[in-house]
């Protein structure tokens, strides 16, 4: 199932990079899928992977020619978030940047609403 859902939430240049670097290198038919789950220290987590299946009912969005699966659950915790790819001493990862968190794990990983 295909939907619009390209206001719900934005990428920042550094995550879209990476994710093209990434996709780059393999095939083609690869989306990027964001996800969240119960767990993490705060209650739900956020989640990031790359794969070739989509569900049924997922939500398939196109930001910068990049295909993003988001299930319908997860996405309605990231309308109005921003989410970015940031590189440290400490290694790198995506970091979400929430509105609807009523608070989030000194890491940044998991949040509550």
């Amino acid at each position: 199932m295909k939907k619009k859902f390209n206001k719900k939430f934005k990428l920042t240049s550094s995550a879209i990079s990476y994710i093209k670097s990434f996709l780059n290198n393999k095939k083609k038919d690869i989306k990027f899928r964001i996800y969240i789950t119960g767990g993490g220290c705060s209650g739900f987590e956020y989640g990031f992977k790359f794969e070739k299946k989509n569900n049924i009912n997922d939500v398939i969005i196109k930001k910068s020619n990049i295909l993003i699966i988001i299930d319908p659950i997860s996405i309605q915790y990231l309308t109005g978030s921003k989410i970015d790819y940031i590189e440290t001493l400490n290694g790198s990862r995506f970091v979400v940047k929430n509105p609807n968190a009523k608070s989030t794990c000194s890491c940044g990983t998991s949040f509550s609403i």
